[in-house]
């Protein structure tokens, strides 16, 4: 039987953390399921949760006015969404999307942060990851605004 925090585990985000950290973050995780073309947040809001993605695909788009939403990048299976949490002011930056149906690990932001003052073992681990994936978006977004702005 699949349980939270063997999910937690094996999910590609937390490889190599410690046995013992998927136990404390199970007790901020829930099962989340979003159908497909329903807004999992929107830009301004208050970013309380990440999401692990265990199935389906997610667009995280930007809004200019007047224009169609522009999609900048798109997130599936093994991935994390949603990184405000982790950072005051805690609000979403982006809008994020399912655009087939989704299932997902939803993290509980003011838990993992008290968790993560209390244990800082956990705190850096967490900060460790979540710059990774900082960078790595940062470095995709990057080449997109090279190819949209390339001479042709």
């Amino acid at each position: 039987m699949e349980t939270l925090e063997r999910i937690i585990a094996e999910h590609p985000f937390f490889a190599g953390l410690e046995s013992h950290f998927p136990n404390l973050l199970t007790g901020c995780a829930s099962n989340a399921r979003f159908d497909e073309n329903t807004y999992i947040f929107k830009e301004g809001e208050e970013a309380n949760e990440f999401y692990l993605i265990r199935a389906g695909r997610v667009a995280v788009e930007i809004f200019a006015p007047q224009r169609k939403p522009i999609i900048v990048s798109t997130l599936g299976e093994g991935e994390i969404l949603g990184w405000s949490w982790l950072l005051p002011p805690y609000q979403r930056k982006f809008h994020a999307r399912a655009i087939e149906p989704v299932r997902a690990i939803a993290l509980d932001g003011k838990c993992l942060r008290m968790k993560c003052e209390q244990n800082h073992d956990l705190g850096y681990e967490m900060l460790k990851r979540f710059a990774q994936i900082l960078e790595e978006r940062l470095e995709a977004t990057r080449f997109q605004l090279l190819d949209v702005y390339a001479v042709r």
